[in-house]
């Protein structure tokens, strides 16, 4: 969810246009680098706690629907090329400024529980991989310090570069091999732990507590954060060369291998560790690594995961204080948010509120409600991006594009809005969570308003 926007020159001035660097392997990187991160480090063993054994179904149906939605995506990006996210879509199609504010809102909100569920995971099993057990009671220390961290790097500055995620990739993907190659000899070649015997009858075994449906949709609601992140890489289109042919290659073929590695993933989990086993860990491909390949030093596939935890959590930091700072700017929550601190050129205020957030949320809840809080965010905002991009038909352009068939945004608008209705199993908690996050962007929006008697706002500078 980074790089959702961004902000014009000191004084209004317009920078030159971005140069085109990025062609379609680096894109593909650019994709699946966006992709990866927290939820299949730390939050595989709390989907197979709602689904059972059964770990790949949800995956499986997660990708489905992320899918559907990316069709809206690239039709999108195809159709407005040099300005990309939820906020500009929504406000093109609807018009409503309210209504765009509470997109922006939405997005930088996910930024948030997304980092606040990567500060768990970072002070969880992984840690205690690391330094032993003996590090438990002070986890929501590790938690506090690491969100105080990302803070002081956020207001130190992060300069980052396209090239530098390709490195950040191959590290989390160095990670999720090693869990593939050593899973796959342990159950093909019995090369395993003694106290672990592979069992592929677990993959066709669902919650026992609730029914085989209900067990798939709540955990579904769960493993969509896995597929979150996709949508980034419309921010990127100005800087991709002859982006009408390769970003709808580059995105759909992204996606495809993600789930790809997240589902083969999965079966491994699934067959090696026991699903109540998984249920209780915040570090599950630990286990799976200690089971298939006890030889293996595991803090340095710890420090592996805690790196890959930690680069999503500082991106979505990012990401949410800049997008507080732009609304600043431009006049929808109060100018406090909008304060650049003199010599680091940071927004300081947005990241001293964004961090306060972040800290109250992961002092008060457990990492599966952020991650579902997450889920249920974006899968709103994408709900209302399939209905836009339909609404947009009407609006023609003169260039070629990428033209999604009408039954992928018709059925992604269904399905998210399925995936984010109680329906699917979804507990009270996260609407209550994601209501008072959005309350709160509301009453600095209505402090606003009533103070400046201003609704107009440029939508294109929330969605950068």
């Amino acid at each position: 969810m980074a790089n959702e926007m961004s902000v014009n020159a000191p004084g209004g001035a317009q920078e030159p246009g971005l140069k085109k660097v990025m062609g379609p392997k680096l894109l593909l990187f650019f994709v699946v680098g966006d992709i990866l991160g927290t939820t299949i480090y730390s939050l595989t063993g709390k989907v197979a706690g709602k689904v059972g054994g059964a770990l790949w179904v949800p995956f499986l149906v997660a990708f489905v629907v992320a899918f559907l939605t990316a069709f809206s995506y690239l039709e999108l990006v195809g159709k407005y090329p040099k300005a990309g996210g939820a906020p500009l879509y929504v406000h093109k199609a609807f018009g409503v400024h309210f209504v765009t504010f509470l997109i922006a809102f939405a997005v930088m909100c996910s930024g948030i529980t997304s980092a606040s569920s990567a500060a768990q995971a970072f002070s969880g099993d992984y840690l205690s991989g690391i330094f032993g057990e003996g590090v438990e009671p002070y986890s929501w220390m590790v938690a506090l310090g690491f969100l105080l961290l990302l803070a002081a790097i956020n207001f130190r500055g992060v300069g980052e570069s396209v090239k530098m995620n390709v490195v950040l990739t191959c590290v989390e993907l160095s990670g999720l091999a090693i869990v593939i190659v050593f899973g796959l000899i342990a159950i093909f070649g019995g090369s395993h732990s003694a106290d672990i015997t592979p069992d592929p009858s677990r993959l066709t075994q669902f919650d026992a507590d609730s029914s085989p449906l209900l067990a798939v949709t709540s955990a579904t609601a769960l493993a969509f954060f896995a597929m979150v992140g996709f949508e980034d890489s419309v921010n990127m289109a100005e800087e991709t060369k002859d982006p009408a042919k390769n970003f709808p290659r580059a995105l759909l073929l992204g996606m495809i291998i993600t789930a790809t590695i997240y589902l083969i993933i999965a079966l491994i989990t699934s067959t090696l560790v026991p699903t109540a086993e998984l249920a209780e860990s915040d570090g599950p491909l630990l286990l799976v690594v200690k089971a298939a390949a006890p030889w293996f030093p595991p803090i340095l596939f710890s420090l592996i995961a805690l790196f890959a935890v930690t680069n999503t959590a500082l991106i979505n930091m990012l990401m949410a204080s800049r997008l507080v700072y732009g609304m600043a700017n431009e006049g929808v929550v109060p100018s406090l948010f909008g304060k650049v601190h003199k010599g680091r050129r940071t927004p300081w205020v947005s990241i001293l509120f964004t961090s306060i957030i972040a800290i109250i949320l992961v002092s008060s809840l457990e990492i599966s409600d952020l991650g579902s809080t997450t889920s249920l965010l974006l899968l709103v905002v994408f709900a209302v991006v399939n209905v836009a991009v339909l609404v947009l038909r009407k609006d023609e352009v003169e260039h070629e594009h990428f033209k999604a068939p009408t039954w992928a945004p018709v059925l992604g608008a269904l399905t998210c809005a399925f995936f984010a209705s109680p329906l699917s199993g979804r507990p009270a908690t996260e609407y209550i969570i994601a209501g008072i996050l959005l309350g709160i962007g509301v009453i600095f929006w209505l402090i606003n308003y009533f103070i400046k008697g201003k609704a107009d706002f440029d939508a294109e500078a929330l969605s950068k």
